[in-house]
């Protein structure tokens, strides 16, 4: 029967218009119910900004995700798994944190038990890490192993990668259009792999699940970043920043769980690249501010979770780069490094993707250092 592609293309479709038209609203209600983002120090917008605009993120997928569910060929997916539903119910959780947040400011340790809940919420509905493909300790001629993971591990891995996913998120989210356009970048590229992976199960229904989940986050996120895109009239705040690190998490996850690491095991080295070395390039810039976050403010003496104007796209300002550029850059940095991913893992020729990634990252590099390399007046 082929790929399902114009049908996640519809239910992203769907999420982005709806999302699209909810923001709006949202803003008014954000506007009403008190929350606003107060400019402070640390803080690169001038003027108050409403948030809260992870409702609409939030509800777009939901509109895309019941969309999904009313098509034939989609259909069954829900019939089989409720890996799908299971985001839906957590995301409302962690939205739902995050909207207290954006409105009354939780403490640091009240919104990691949010985050903790909601990744548990995941687990005991069935989205869960199971295997992990190793590219060493192969035997009889095979080029790796598979490593089982018993119950507890495969808990700990999904709620760890879940956290650390979110927090990510919430940190990088510090330009207008930051987090959106790399949550629409990272899902989808995630939606890239997961149909890959689909088509290597001959279009298996139960491999559906992961290419829904990213297509409909990818679709409210795109939906959300023309309102957000500076100068920004709406913040997602926490509430759509930890949603949709969640949401990045559950489809990634769901993902491992549709790999045949047998025949993946035949396509040579370059070519073992499993979920979890995707997952890593995909969300690698915002996991690269939240390592280097966590690193100097441990070394200064402060709490991880301490804020502060170092991240990198306030590095990025202070070289030089205007707003618009340095997070047009930061997507030109999350692009390379998840598509390139993604694309060593499923095309032949890692010859040919290794050339064109290396490539992408020598621009990258270059269209990040020229307010250095120009002459100084």
């Amino acid at each position: 029967m082929g790929l399902p592609i114009r049908e996640y293309l519809l239910v992203g479709l769907c999420a982005a218009v709806v999302t699209y038209l909810l923001t709006g609203l949202v803003r008014r209600l954000a506007i009403r119910a008190g929350a606003i983002a107060v400019p402070r120090g640390r803080d690169v917008h001038t003027v108050p900004i409403p948030r809260l605009g992870g409702i609409a993120i939030y509800l777009g997928v939901v509109a895309g995700v019941f969309v999904a569910s009313q098509l034939p060929v989609l259909r069954r997916a829900f019939d089989y798994s409720n890996e799908t539903v299971a985001v839906l119910v957590a995301g409302g959780l962690i939205v739902t944190v995050g909207a207290l947040d954006d409105r009354y400011g939780l403490d640091a340790l009240t919104k990691l038990a949010g985050q903790a809940t909601a990744a548990g919420v995941l687990v005991l509905m069935g989205v869960q890490w199971t295997a992990v493909y190793l590219p060493w300790g192969g035997t009889g001629g095979s080029t790796g192993s598979v490593l089982l993971l018993g119950q507890d591990q495969g808990v700990l891995i999904t709620v760890f990668l879940c956290v650390l996913l979110v927090n990510a998120m919430n940190f990088v989210d510090g330009l207008d259009g930051l987090a959106a356009g790399i949550g629409t970048i990272a899902a989808t590229a995630t939606c890239a792999f997961a149909l890959g992976l689909l088509g290597q199960q001959n279009g298996d229904v139960n491999a559906y699940p992961p290419a829904l989940i990213a297509a409909v986050l990818a679709g409210a996120c795109a939906g959300f970043l023309p309102h957000n895109f500076q100068p920004a009239r709406l913040f997602m705040g926490d509430s759509g920043s930890m949603f949709i690190g969640l949401t990045l998490a559950a489809a990634t996850t769901t993902a491992s769980g549709r790999t045949n690491y047998t025949t993946t095991g035949a396509t040579g080295a370059l070519a073992l690249v499993t979920p979890l070395i995707v997952v890593a390039a995909v969300v690698f810039v915002p996991l690269l501010d939240l390592l280097m976050a966590v690193v100097r403010r441990t070394r200064a003496g402060t709490s991880p979770f301490a804020p502060d104007k170092m991240h990198l796209h306030h590095r990025l300002l202070e070289i030089g780069h205007s707003q618009r550029r340095a997070v047009l850059l930061i997507y030109l940095w999350a692009g390379v490094l998840s598509f390139g991913a993604v694309a060593l893992a499923l095309i032949d020729n890692a010859f040919v993707v290794v050339w064109i990634v290396t490539v992408g990252v020598l621009v990258a590099v270059l269209a990040s250092a020229v307010p250095r390399l120009r002459p100084r007046a």
